[in-house]
């Protein structure tokens, strides 16, 4: 065991964690010249296509280091603040992280946010700096903030770059001499984590775990602690690039396990496995559970396609631990269900995987959060709402409370005023504001969960030129002044449309809801009204013209009053066309909400 080191990379989004990965796979002679090619560890094409990391890989590389043999375990993690949880859980696995920073742009709001999350597991820290080569690089300057923030020595910055692989022997020779050697006790009973797993349509379940005690055995009984179920380990292996079956697995290594499971839901992410015949007491803490932060209605586009679409729900779950998904159905749509995502970015990812992974065409509603709601009967009694269709009649409603978070934006200087505005205008009270040097600013907002979920990210993006780097954390429910404003449609109200809305923006919004809907709405034979109303009362009215035939043309000359009587003879048939008419919603109306502002 003295001769394994558990790592992983953790950095903000684009500091170049990816290539490094490449270059010390490279380096220790884990992958030849002719696998080698970049982004080696993202295998998702959605990853390479977009340039990030959504899912963690670990991969296990063999170095030689003064003559001795050691065995490096790496877990490269995402960046974005959508898939902190992966870094949560790939954290719980390791013993020491290389925490990332760029050169060119310094210390980000993501980078401080997850070097906490390895704090709290008392990880060891080896801070590099990566980019050195580019023209734009400051690493004097970068290396204080370096120290200014982990409190280490300057010459404990290790200076690197991914492109040209400077640097990157001190890296490992960092990580061997630094980083402690995995605890753990051989002979006790097996003690294992599972830190993720992915579906394979001809094994079943492939599972990766972490051993902290015992070892583990091919053809060795096994239960896993959570679901109490029993298995036979039918293949154990270790992650170099494919997977290297081997006889067995020791404390402090980390592997994979085959079971021939066939049913995605009886593995659980954090789970322990143990031995069946002699199991451990306890089970291993530590693991947090995920909090959905935004929350949308996935529907099939055919209602026959439902079960299959669970199906695909499931086996993406188990990929991605942090989606959180209920069945509900919708009078406009149809049987689907209510899921969870961290973010918006993961509501897309997510739907484009189902897309792309299972062939899924699946319609999306407006994303919401939760909200706690309060009636005047029982004003003690919490109801959760997490679509807007639930909340109680504005007669018995109490009071309605919303999520706040407190949010952490890092930016230029330069950029101060118009990223207040923009947090000002989503309802956002400034909390603390730091010079971190003379030219970068950390604001600190407390502001409701519900205003960044829409557009708040790349408008921030668009004030601050690419600048802004934005983290957030929640910090509890407060009551809030909210209304739901609903959408008719031909007097008809469309549940997938409704949202809960601060009273101070219903008009404004109910009012750009209907004009985005009109241009969206197929013209038909009769008129539609497209309005927005609280309750009973109608804030705004747009109507989408009826297509008209010429019934006049045969008419020349003559009296009006000819005229006048098929006008109105079309008139009773437009209007008893409007009685039985079904209006059609195309999916651009129900994703327009979200683009208001454009």
């Amino acid at each position: 065991m003295k001769n394994i080191r558990n790592f992983c990379i953790i950095a903000h989004i684009d500091h170049g964690k990816s290539t490094l990965a490449d270059r010390l796979l490279g380096f220790t002679g884990t992958v030849t010249a002719r696998e080698e090619q970049a982004q080696l560890l993202d295998n998702m094409d959605l990853e390479r296509e977009r340039g990030i990391t959504i899912k963690s890989h670990a991969i296990q590389m063999d170095y030689i280091y003064e003559g001795e043999k050691y065995i490096l375990n790496l877990i490269d993690t995402p960046g974005h603040v959508d898939f902190s949880y992966e870094v949560s859980r790939s954290i719980a696995a390791c013993e020491g992280a290389l925490l990332i920073v760029d050169a060119a742009q310094s210390i980000q709001a993501q980078t401080i946010s997850n070097l906490y999350l390895a704090l709290e597991h008392d990880l060891e820290i080896i801070p590099v700096l990566n980019k050195v080569d580019l023209p734009s690089a400051n690493p004097e300057e970068v290396t204080d903030d370096i120290v200014d923030l982990i409190g280490c020595n300057p010459d404990e910055v290790i200076h690197a770059s991914g492109k040209t692989g400077f640097g990157v022997e001190n890296i490992l020779k960092a990580i061997i001499e630094r980083v402690p050697a995995p605890k753990g006790d051989i002979n006790a009973p097996l003690q294992a984590l599972i830190f993720d797993s992915v579906y394979n349509s001809y094994r079943g379940v492939e599972t990766y775990f972490r051993v902290m005690n015992g070892e583990i055995k091919k053809g060795q009984r096994i239960k896993f602690m959570a679901t109490k179920r029993e298995y036979f380990a039918d293949e154990v292996g270790t992650l170099k690039l494919n997977q290297v079956a081997k006889q067995s697995i020791k404390a402090g290594d980390v592997g994979y396990l085959i079971t021939g499971v066939k049913t995605a839901s009886e593995i659980k992410v954090g789970d322990t496995i143990t031995d069946a015949l002699n199991p451990t007491k306890n089970r291993i803490e530590g693991f947090e559970d995920v909090k959905p932060m935004v929350f949308a209605g996935i529907y099939p586009v055919d209602t026959e396609d439902y079960e299959e679409l669970r199906n695909s729900m499931e086996k993406l779950q188990l990929n991605d631990a942090s989606l959180v998904f209920v069945p509900e159905s919708s009078a406009a749509l149809g049987f689907g269900f209510r899921c969870g995502f961290l973010g918006m970015l993961h509501l897309e990812i997510i739907q484009e995987r189902l897309e792309r992974e299972f062939d899924m065409t699946v319609i999306t509603t407006v994303p919401n959060v939760s909200y706690h709601a309060f009636t005047n009967k029982n004003p003690d009694t919490v109801l959760l709402v997490n679509n807007p269709s639930d909340l109680p009649e504005p007669s018995k409603l109490n009071r309605v409370e919303e999520p706040f978070i407190k949010a952490t934006i890092i930016t230029k200087a330069d950029f101060v005023g118009p990223v207040m505005s923009l947090c000002i205008e989503k309802r956002g009270q400034i909390t603390n504001q730091t010079y971190l040097t003379p030219e970068r600013v950390e604001l600190t907002f407390e502001m409701p969960l519900a205003e960044i979920v829409f557009d708040f990210y790349d408008r921030l993006k668009t004030v601050s030129k690419g600048y802004a780097s934005f983290d957030y954390h929640p910090t509890g429910m407060k009551a809030s002044k909210l209304v739901k404003v609903d959408i008719l449609l031909n007097g008809q109200s469309v549940d997938a449309l409704s949202a809960l809305i601060h009273a101070d923006n219903a008009y404004s919004i109910g009012k750009k809801m209907c004009e985005k809907l009109r241009q969206l709405i197929p013209r038909q034979q009769f008129d539609i009204p497209i309005q927005a109303a609280i309750g009973a009362k109608i804030i705004s009215r747009e109507t989408v013209k009826a297509l008209r035939k010429d019934v006049t043309a045969k008419c020349y000359g003559g009296d009006i009053s000819r005229k006048r009587k098929l006008l109105e003879k079309q008139k009773k048939g437009k209007k008893r066309m409007r009685q039985v008419g079904n209006v059609e919603i195309p999916q651009e109306a129900f994703m327009a909400v979200l683009k208001l502002n454009d």
